[in-house]
C-alpha cells in the first residue's frame, strides 16, 4: 500500500528518493515526505501528490546529502495531512523513520512514551516507533536501538530509519511488509517495490520476515531481530525499466489492457504439451501421487484475484471433477476453517504480498495442508512461503485496477485445469482442442482491442449513469463481478454483478429507463436462458449492453449496443469476454474525469489488514 524508498551512496539522495517515490506513487498517494541526513537532518512532508512535495524542494540546496529516506502514504491511522505524513521524527529531531504496516499496540506504547515526556504530534500509529527508538538510542547504536524498539512492537512493519548522528547508514527491518535492497555501484537503494530500484540496478536481496539490514553506501549486513547474522542471497530482477513506463499510452491501465495479447501468451508459453493435450507446471512441485490424491481444492484470494478463483472453480469442477471452494482471504482464518488430508490450498495474489492472503497461507500451512501460490512478483513473500506455485509472468502492473494480471491468472488456472483433467478422464483429443483455442486467444484479444473506439462511443452514452448491473451465467458470472468491480474502482459509479438468473430475486426492481444492464452472452449451453433474461430487462425499458459472439443477430435484435468477441471454447472464453468490460470501465472513468491509475482510497498492494 504505502511506499518506502531509501538511498545511500555517492550521489545526491534527494532527487533519487523523489524519483523513487514517483515510481511508488501507485501504491498509495494521499501524502508524501522525505528525510535527508548528514551532520543534521532535513525533513519535508506534504499532503497530496509527489508533485506537491517536489515543488517545495530546492534540489540545489540539498545536493550535499548522500543519505535519505522517503515515503508515500495510504492512510490507516489518522486522516491525510502534512502532520500525519511520513517520515516521523523523534523529539530531538535527530532520527527519522518511515513505516509500512500497522502497530497494533501503539496506544499502550504511546501512553508510556507520553508519561516519559515525549511529545507525539501526529494521529498515526507509526510515530510511536521513532520515539521508542529515541528512548533506546540514549545508550545504544542506532541498529541496537531499532532492535530493542522492535522487540516491544506488535503488528506488522517495513521500516527504514536514519539518524543525523550516524549519517553513513540506514537501518531497515520487516515483518509482514515487503522490503527489497538494490545493490548498486557504491550505492544502495532500499524500496518496498522493485519498480523504484530497477532503473539503478537489477541486483537485489529480499528481506524475510523478522530480518534487519544495516546498510552503508558500499555494503550491507543482515541480521535477525536478535542481531544474529543472516546471510542473504543476491538475486536478479528479470524485467527492465520500459515495462513500468507508459510508452505513449495516456494511462498505465490502458497500456496494461493492450498488453494482454502478450501477457496471456507469456502465461502459457512453454507450459502446454500440444502432442499429448496436457499442461506442464513443474513449479507446482507435486508428485504424480500427490496430484492424483487431491480430493478438494480451496482457492483463497481478495478482490480481482478472488474473481479469478471463481473462474477456477467453474473450470476445475466441470473438467477435472474435483470439488472446489473459493474463500475470501480476509475471512478464511477467522472462522476456524475445516481442512483435511487430501485438501490443496491455492492462494492467488498479483503482488504476492497481500496481507490477508499471506495470513491465510500461513494458517493453512500451520494446519498441515499443502499450499500453492499463483502470483506475479518473483521473490514476493507468497512466492517464497508457498510449497510450490506458478508465476503468471504478466510483468509489472502499475494501474491500481488489475487487468492483465486477471487474464494471466485465468490463463494459469486453465493450465491447472488441463493438468488435472488429463490425469482423470479428459481425452488427449479434447486437451489438444483446448490448447489450440488457448493459443489463438492472443490474436482474438487483439481483434477485440481493435474495437476500442466502439467501446468508447458506448461509454460516452452512459458516462453519467449512476448505477449499472452486470449479469452473466455460469463461468461468466465471475466475469460480471469483475466488470462491475472495474467500474466501481476507477469511475466511482455504483455497479453490481449478479448471476443473471438472480436478477428476478431482487435486482429486477431496480430496472427502469435509467438503468444500463451489461450482459455477458456468448453462445453456450445457457445461451437461451441469458436471452430470456435480456427480454425481461428490455420489457422494463432497461438499456442493454451485450458482450456476444461475432455474427449473433439475435443478441443484436435485443440489445441497444453489442460488443462482439470471437467464438471459442467455454474454458477459454472468460479471457475474451472480460476485455470489453475493462475498456468500458476505463473509458467511462476517463470521460468522467477520474484519475484512472490512482483511484481515490485504493492502493495497488494491500499489505495491511
Amino acid at each position: 500500500m504505502c511506499g518506502i524508498i531509501g538511498y545511500i551512496g555517492r550521489r545526491g539522495a534527494a532527487e533519487i528518493v523523489v524519483r523513487g517515490l514517483k515510481r511508488l506513487e501507485y501504491r498509495g498517494y494521499d501524502s508524501a515526505g522525505i528525510a535527508l541526513v548528514d551532520g543534521g537532518l532535513f525533513c519535508l512532508k506534504k499532503q497530496g501528490r509527489i508533485a506537491d512535495l517536489e515543488d517545495a524542494l530546492d534540489y540545489a540546496s540539498l545536493e550535499r546529502y548522500r543519505t535519505g529516506i522517503g515515503h508515500t502514504r495510504w492512510a490507516t491511522h489518522g486522516a491525510p495531512s502534512d502532520r500525519n505524513a511520513h517520515p516521523h521524527l523523534c523529539c530531538a529531531g535527530k532520527i527519522a523513520l518511515v513505516h509500512n504496516g500497522i502497530i497494533e499496540n501503539y496506544a499502550s506504547i504511546k501512553k508510556t512514551l507520553l508519561d516519559k515526556g515525549h511529545a507525539i504530534l501526529s494521529e498515526t500509529d507509526t510515530e510511536v516507533a521513532v520515539h521508542l527508538i529515541e528512548y533506546y538510542y540514549a545508550n545504544n547504536t542506532l541498529i541496537d536501538a531499532v532492535m530493542k524498539a522492535l522487540s516491544k512492537i506488535e503488528g506488522t512493519f517495513g521500516i527504514a530509519v536514519v539518524s543525523s548522528d550516524e549519517p553513513d547508514r540506514i537501518i531497515a527491518a520487516r515483518r509482514g511488509s515487503p522490503l527489497i535492497l538494490g545493490i548498486g555501484d557504491d550505492e544502495m537503494i532500499l524500496a518496498s517495490d522493485a519498480s523504484a530500484i530497477v532503473e539503478h540496478t537489477r541486483r537485489v536481496i529480499y528481506l524475510e520476515d523478522n530480518e534487519m539490514l544495516e546498510i552503508t553506501g558500499s555494503e550491507y549486513r543482515g541480521y535477525d531481530l536478535e542481531k544474529n547474522r543472516k546471510n542473504k542471497t543476491v538475486e536478479a530482477i528479470d524485467w527492465d525499466l520500459a515495462l513500468i513506463e507508459k510508452q505513449g499510452y495516456d494511462h498505465f491501465m490502458l497500456k496494461e489492457i493492450f498488453e494482454q495479447p502478450e501477457t496471456i501468451r507469456n502465461a502459457f508459453r512453454g507450459r502446454t504439451l500440444p502432442d499429448s493435450g496436457a499442461a506442464r507446471l513443474d513449479g507446482l512441485r507435486l508428485s504424480d501421487e500427490e496430484l492424483n490424491s487431491i480430493e478438494r481444492i480451496i482457492f483463497i484470494a481478495c478482490g480481482t484475484s478472488w474473481h479469478a478463483g471463481l473462474v477456477g472453480e467453474y473450470l476445475i469442477e466441470q473438467y477435472a471433477r474435483i470439488p472446489v471452494e473459493v474463500e475470501y482471504a480476509s475471512e478464511f482464518r477467522y472462522r476456524r476453517p475445516i481442512l483435511r488430508k487430501g485438501d490443496l490450498v491455492i492462494v492467488i495474489s498479483q503482488s504476492g504480498e497481500t496481507a490477508d492472503t499471506l495470513a491465510a497461507l500461513r494458517e493453512a500451512k500451520a494446519r498441515g495442508v499443502r499450499v500453492l501460490g499463483i502470483t506475479n512478483v518473483v521473490g514476493s513473500t507468497i512466492a517464497r512461503e508457498s510449497d510450490g506455485g506458478v508465476y503468471i509472468h504478466a510483468g509489472p502492473e502499475i494501474g491500481v485496477a488489475s487487468t492483465k494480471a486477471f487474464t494471466s491468472q485465468i490463463t494459469v488456472l486453465i493450465l491447472i485445469t488441463l493438468l488435472l483433467s488429463r490425469r482423470r478422464d479428459m481425452t488427449a483429443e479434447k486437451g489438444r482442442g483446448i490448447i489450440e483455442d488457448l493459443v489463438r486467444i492472443p490474436e482474438y484479444v487483439r481483434s477485440i482491442l481493435d474495437a476500442d473506439e466502439r467501446v468508447r462511443e458506448i461509454a460516452s452514452i452512459y458516462r453519467k449513469s449512476r448505477n449499472f448491473l452486470y449479469l452473466g451465467r455460469g463461468i461468466h458470472f465471475p466475469v460480471a463481478l469483475e466488470g462491475a468491480l472495474k467500474l466501481k474502482e476507477i469511475s466511482y459509479v455504483h455497479a453490481e454483478g449478479y448471476p443473471a438468473a438472480e436478477m428476478k430475486h431482487g435486482p429486477i426492481a431496480l430496472i427502469d429507463e435509467n438503468m444500463p444492464v451489461v450482459f455477458i452472452a456468448p453462445r453456450d449451453e445457457v445461451y437461451d436462458k441469458i436471452v430470456s433474461n435480456m427480454q425481461e430487462v428490455k420489457a422494463r425499458n432497461g438499456h442493454i449492453i451485450a458482450i456476444a459472439n461475432e455474427g449473433d443477430e439475435e443478441i443484436r435484435s435485443l440489445a441497444e449496443h453489442v460488443i462482439y468477441v470471437p467464438p471459442t471454447k467455454k474454458i477459454v472464453s472468460p479471457l475474451l469476454t472480460v476485455v470489453p468490460l475493462q475498456l468500458l470501465a476505463y473509458h467511462i472513468a476517463v470521460l468522467r474525469g477520474c484519475d484512472v491509475d490512482r483511484p481515490r482510497n485504493l492502493a495497488k498492494s494491500v499489505t495491511v489488514e
